[in-house]
């Protein structure tokens, strides 16, 4: 089985570095996941997105996007429920795909 690799953007990032720390391991274990199967059966496709799912770990979301073409998952947020959706208001939320190094 081919594995896709997890990057994470910076709002990512800075999300996991917020969470209460007894969340953590839980949080960290689904994303590795996602390397083997990005497409769980527990993942959401969000609606009034391109390309975005979530997928649930208690009361905290994952969502990210998946490249299938170059084998990436894109991690954007690890949030509260009560928080994550606010930030995809906005209409036409899609996956970014991020720069690699090296290609200016």
């Amino acid at each position: 089985m081919a594995f896709f690799e997890i990057k994470f953007k910076r709002s990512a990032e800075k999300d996991l570095r917020h969470l209460d720390r007894q969340f953590v391991p839980q949080v960290v274990a689904r994303i590795e996941a996602l390397a083997n199967d990005p497409f769980p059966r527990q993942s959401i496709k969000l609606s009034g997105t391109e390309g975005l799912y979530r997928v649930r770990v208690g009361a905290h979301r994952i969502i990210y996007g998946v490249d299938v073409e170059s084998r990436e998952v894109l991690i954007h947020y690890v949030r509260h429920r009560s928080d994550v959706y606010r930030t995809l208001s906005r209409p036409n939320v899609t996956y970014e795909r991020p720069a690699s190094p090296g290609n200016g």
